[in-house]
């Protein structure tokens, strides 16, 4: 089943599932991260709210925890991707080379930047995003469901990959736009229908969902330009970057 394996891909739930991917999985797995990634979100927002509810004068722990947890579910799997293509990028070298530092296991300053930027945003966003308990649960979760949305756009027929081999030359240029347009009309649907039940305008967080994934077009395009394609590194850039983005803009409410 592809839910199952797009679980045990990004994600250390431990369920059953093949070693190899057969041919054509990794799309079919990769059209479910926006689920899997929104319920992991909301799931890691739990903490959050339980301390907004319990004891309120502690949201930025509360912050902290979620972020610590959704990190944790994912294996941290799309913050190294952000911080290898930070490395990558900012090292102003060509292409080739970019694609060699962005393969090193270590982290450059960029990197380290970059991280501690991203992650200091969504704590901020989720510490003082206004409403009651569960308002950190809905932000977190449609901001974690748009920004896998962003993977799949970057997988989108059109979009070359970067490297012969690796998870990005498995799926690159395997999406349909059709996919894509309809998970980009799921997830600002779902986010219209949930932002009443925490008492927020729907604007504030649809348009912050559209923004981000504007955002994450553009920042795609320029990393093609840049890199040659996407890789898999890029698409953990493009999800943690569009995540923020997406937070911040509920939090500015």
């Amino acid at each position: 089943m592809t839910l199952v394996r797009s679980v045990s891909l990004f994600t250390l739930v431990p369920v059953r599932a093949r070693a190899e991917l057969a041919p054509g999985e990794g799309v079919s797995a990769l059209l479910w991260l926006p689920v899997v990634g929104g319920v992991a979100g909301a799931v890691a927002a739990l903490p959050a709210a339980a301390i907004r509810h319990w004891v309120p004068h502690a949201t930025f722990l509360g912050a902290v925890l979620a972020v610590a947890v959704l990190a944790w579910l994912t294996r941290g799997l799309h913050l190294d991707g952000l911080a290898d293509t930070a490395d990558g990028l900012g090292s102003g070298a060509p292409a080739a080379r970019a694609l060699e530092i962005m393969r090193q296991s270590d982290i450059g300053p960029f990197g380290v930047l970059t991280l501690v930027l991203i992650l200091s945003c969504d704590i901020a966003a989720l510490d003082v995003v206004r409403g009651g308990a569960w308002v950190t649960v809905v932000a977190l979760g449609m901001s974690a469901a748009t920004g896998r949305v962003s993977a799949l756009a970057a997988a989108m027929r059109g979009v070359p990959s970067a490297r012969e081999s690796g998870f990005g030359a498995i799926v690159a240029d395997g999406v349909s736009p059709f996919a894509v347009w309809a998970w980009v009309v799921v997830v600002l649907g779902v986010g219209a229908a949930l932002a009443p039940t925490v008492s927020i305008p729907i604007v504030w967080i649809v348009v912050p969902q559209a923004v981000a994934l504007l955002a994450s077009y553009l920042g795609r395009l320029h990393i093609v330009r840049r890199l040659g394609g996407v890789t898999g590194d890029v698409f953990g850039a493009l999800i943690e970057t569009t995540t923020a983005v997406a937070l911040v803009g509920i939090a500015l409410r």
